[in-house]
């Protein structure tokens, strides 16, 4: 399977490490970033190609991951799906818009692709997609960022909160630090309530679910480690790109 990387950033940047130290069940192909110097760093790691054009991604790629911004995939999506190609995306907050989002899927039936979602920086998605099967009665997602990983800077050790609404709502005001509300509130089919709270005193991205349902309850506490070529991406959301790649090539498939 011939991998291409949509935005060469932190999460490319962990992908090729991964397949340097032999991680990777697949091989990293082709890089393309509108920064061509970012994509020409990590190919030359892996002894991969750089393409100049999406158009040039698609043609060369059985499969695309997107790792750039909710803007990349409302632009580039749609022409992957088209061209038959199976991708991958980690902007998920861009799914948040229903009508784009029925779009997508209408296309990849259309070319009998696939779109795939990773989990992302949370835990507990099986479980929430599960629920779904019952009746869910409420679920929320609260996430406490240091100042840094929000882009921002606060005076003394008091929290602040920046936000409480709903998904579809966060991931407009902060696109680059939310989507994992987007993953919870499409594995649910709920737009979750979000609390977004930035805290001088911890130093990881934490996420706080809370599900009840018919099933019972689900309470999960995730704490990430940044991204070192990024504060506000954490690692997890690398690592479960990783895993799903993974995934795709193994006959004994683990989770829903």
């Amino acid at each position: 399977m011939k991998i291409g990387i949509m935005g060469c950033g932190s999460i490319a940047n962990t992908l090729t490490n991964f397949q340097l130290n032999g991680k990777l069940n697949v091989k990293l192909s082709y890089f393309y970033d509108i920064n061509r110097n970012n994509a020409i760093n990590l190919a030359k790691k892996v002894d991969a190609e750089v393409v100049d054009t999406i158009e040039e991604l698609i043609e060369r790629s059985d499969l695309i991951l997107e790792a750039a911004a909710q803007s990349a995939v409302r632009n580039s999506v749609p022409k992957i799906l088209e061209n038959g190609v199976n991708v991958i995306i980690m902007s998920v907050g861009a799914l948040m818009d229903s009508e784009f989002k029925n779009h997508l899927e209408r296309l990849a039936d259309e070319s009998n692709v696939k779109i795939y979602l990773p989990t992302g920086a949370i835990t507990g998605i099986d479980t929430v997609k599960a629920s779904t099967m019952g009746e869910i009665e409420s679920i929320s997602l609260t996430t406490r960022k240091p100042p840094v990983s929000l882009g921002m800077t606060l005076e003394g050790n008091e929290e602040k909160v920046l936000f409480e609404g709903k998904a579809s709502e966060a991931v407009n005001k902060f696109p680059k630090n939310i989507n994992v509300s987007s993953t919870l509130s499409l594995a649910s089919g709920i737009d979750v309530d979000v609390k977004i709270i930035a805290d001088p005193k911890i130093d990881k991205n934490t996420h706080e679910i809370h599900l009840k349902g018919s099933f019972g309850e689900l309470i999960t506490r995730t704490a990430n480690v940044s991204s070192p070529d990024n504060p506000k991406t954490s690692m997890l959301a690398a690592f479960s790109a990783a895993c799903l790649l993974n995934k795709l090539s193994k006959t004994i498939q683990i989770g829903s």
